[in-house]
């Protein structure tokens, strides 16, 4: 998280290669923050992927990215987007299903050894 907010803090930030949206690395950012959100929340618990420790992970990745947002209002150079926010949602869905998906295939792999 601290480098999410670094990096929002920058007047201008660098383009992405190949000309990508911003989007894109938005997403990306937050499929990752989601599945170390997720993680954590599963460790802490001491039990396995549930719909609550998902849900908890996504609505943890979602309100960070709604207040780097508004931080980022506050940056010179810099605006508030509701693409962006919804990016970061996307993100934090794909992240968290492909987290619970891998845990699904490693389980089976597993249980089947």
């Amino acid at each position: 998280m601290a480098m999410i907010y670094a990096a929002s803090s920058v007047e201008r930030p660098p383009s992405l290669p190949g000309g990508l949206p911003d989007v894109v690395a938005h997403a990306g950012v937050y499929a990752v923050l989601s599945m170390l959100v997720l993680r954590g929340v599963v460790l802490a618990r001491g039990a396995g992927i549930t719909v609550a420790a998902a849900a908890a992970a996504v609505i943890l990745a979602i309100g960070y990215g709604v207040t780097d947002e508004w931080h980022q209002s506050f940056v010179a150079g810099r605006t508030a987007e509701v693409r962006d926010v919804a990016a970061d949602a996307v993100g934090a869905l794909a992240g968290t299903g492909l987290a619970w998906a891998c845990a699904i295939v490693l389980g089976r792999r597993a249980a089947s050894k």
